[in-house]
């Protein structure tokens, strides 16, 4: 934020210069209809009133341009705040997703860095340039006549009282309109986005009177706090029109009493009613000026809580080994631990398959393993090195990661499999997708590799969507690539490809991690771990883990910790 003031400052200079010159220009209004009451009238002189005619042209030519010019600026202004902040608000709504885990769709901070980039664009930065300059009229009022002067004063003190009440008034109903907003829309998308099941339970109708009920709970806020703002901006508004004509009635009293010029009752009124419209324009402006207040504040915590990382040094590319050390690890925003004293060790080219009934923590020490889930105790290395010694993205290159849940992007074959690098190289897409199996299915869509698949990737079937993803976590043969459950939308296949793709990883020297459970996904690797309630309780080579667990299951016994089958540095102990 400084670097985008700093930059900014002398558009902020250049819009206070022409809103200096467009608050002088408005006294064109003014002092022209003085000078045709005063002079024009009793000379009745037509070539005056031209002359007067073709300055005041020029002056209000000026006041348009001016007006233009300042507008322009903040257009830019806008810009910049657009161009410096983009990235990171881009950034910091990924890593806020995945360490906050907050309700809503996520998209909070993008609204709000909308709404102040509207703001520094549209009409709420000129009323605050012009508010200054209120003083100045109220000056040139008492030029005019002492009681001009004070009736501005007191019609200004009223105007800024209501201003302030309308404020606090709307402030409140605003955040409450703000949460009352996400719900509504939160509950709408995750409609969409499950409208097949949805529609296949016949939950249509019962969802559409929860939305109906949050819809109209949004309204009724809605309703209150409208008529709140619309009722004061519309007393301000008849306040400043009495005002006008009470100040009409003060000058024409005054020409009564030949204490001041007819020219007076008519500027006058009209350099008392632009004094005060700044100050009006401001009680239109309550709920967008609470609004924006609301969503500047918000954006700041956020952005604060994450900062941007600084960027470590650059490390080798790890070739030697993987070790998990007591690692404990839970959600992002939550305390619990779901992961707790997994402890292992993998040397290149091992492959481990991960085993255990549903909800035992599988996923959950995937995403650990990426670097998704936070760590509380313990460390996972790379060659020694912690997670947190690389960037997000050297990290990312090296680790290669297929989720349950396949989420592709709007584009083509190639950018998603590539990671949408822009520097990507077709050969490399060509070998992700051979070593997943899946470059001949790619050659029978339309366009080959540059089909574009839609939106998440609607386009292709569910194990379409399963192979490409498989492809992308192979993308740039990654050191660690962790698939979690990667056959469950395959056919044989399918899971011979996977199979292939996993021995691939191992004979360049990679590491391997595959939750699985189907017994088919652990054909291609040499160890296995058994986790139940989110601990490790096996884990050795793949024949001696399985016949354990075998005899476990003939004679069921309960495990109170890991057996010594543990693998160091590729001996048994």
């Amino acid at each position: 934020m400084a670097e985008i003031i700093k930059k900014c400052r002398p558009g902020v200079v250049a819009v206070g210069v022409a809103s200096a010159l467009v608050n002088i220009l408005y006294l064109t209004a003014s002092f022209f209809m003085l000078q045709v009451y005063d002079r024009v009238i009793p000379s009745r002189s037509i070539a005056s009133l031209v002359a007067l005619g073709v300055l005041a042209l020029m002056l209000y030519a000026f006041h348009a341009a001016f007006e233009i010019a300042r507008n322009r600026i903040l257009v830019r202004i806008s810009g910049v705040f657009d161009e410096m902040m983009a990235r990171a608000i881009f950034s910091t709504t990924v890593r806020s997703a995945l360490k906050l885990r907050s309700g809503g769709d996520g998209l909070q901070l993008l609204r709000d860095f909308d709404q102040l980039r509207t703001f520094l664009s549209g009409s709420g930065p000129t009323i605050i340039f012009d508010l200054p300059w209120i003083p100045f009229y109220v000056a040139i009022c008492f030029l005019f006549h002492p009681l001009i002067g004070a009736m501005t004063i007191v019609g200004g003190i009223i105007l800024a009282v209501l201003t302030l009440v309308a404020n606090k008034s709307t402030q409140k109903s605003a955040q409450k309109i703000h949460d009352l907003s996400n719900r509504r829309t939160s509950d709408i998308q995750a409609a969409q986005r499950n409208a097949e099941i949805v529609t296949a339970l016949g939950m249509a109708d019962t969802l559409a009177n929860r939305w109906v009920s949050q819809n109209d709970a949004y309204r009724a806020a809605y309703r209150r706090n409208s008529d709140v703002a619309n009722s004061y901006a519309t007393v301000s508004k008849i306040f400043r029109m009495v005002l006008q004509s009470a100040v009409l009635a003060a000058g024409a009293v005054l020409v009564i009493e030949n204490q001041a010029s007819g020219g007076i009752i008519i500027a006058s009124s009209i350099l008392t009613s632009r004094a005060l419209a700044p100050v009006e324009q401001a009680i239109a402006n309550a709920r967008a000026y609470a609004a924006t207040l609301q969503a500047w504040r918000r954006m700041k915590e956020l952005l604060k809580a994450f900062p941007a990382a600084p960027f470590p040094m650059l490390l080798p590319s790890p070739r030697r080994s993987l070790s998990v050390d007591n690692l404990v690890s839970g959600a992002p925003g939550q305390s619990q631990a779901l992961i707790a004293g997994v402890d292992f060790r993998l040397n290149a080219g091992s492959a481990v398959g991960i085993v255990g009934p549903s909800a035992s923590g599988k996923s959950s020490l995937a995403r650990a393993l990426t670097g998704v889930w936070p760590i509380y105790r313990g460390n996972i290395r790379l060659d020694g090195a912690a997670l947190n010694q690389w960037s997000d993205v050297e990290l990312g290159s090296h680790i290669g990661y297929l989720p349950q849940d396949i989420e592709l992007f709007s584009g083509t074959v190639s950018e998603n499999i590539s990671r949408f690098r822009r520097d990507a190289d077709p050969s490399a897409i060509i070998a992700a997708a051979t070593a997943a199996g899946v470059h001949e299915l790619i050659l029978k869509l339309p366009r080959g590799y540059e089909t574009e698949i839609g939106t998440g990737g609607n386009m292709l079937s569910a194990g379409q969507r399963q192979r490409l993803g498989l492809a992308r976590a192979l993308y740039g043969d990654p050191f660690l690539v962790v698939l979690d459950e990667p056959n469950s939308n395959l056919d044989a296949d399918g899971e011979a490809a996977v199979t292939a793709a996993i021995l691939s990883v191992r004979a360049r020297g990679g590491i391997a991690i595959v939750i699985a459970h189907r017994p088919s996904a652990l054909a291609g690797v040499d160890h296995v771990m058994m986790v139940k309630d989110g601990q490790m309780q096996l884990f050795g080579r793949k024949e001696d883990v399985i016949n354990s667990i075998l005899q476990k299951q003939e004679r069921p016994v309960t495990l109170e910790r890991a057996p010594t089958l543990k693998v160091v540095d590729g001996s048994e102990a």
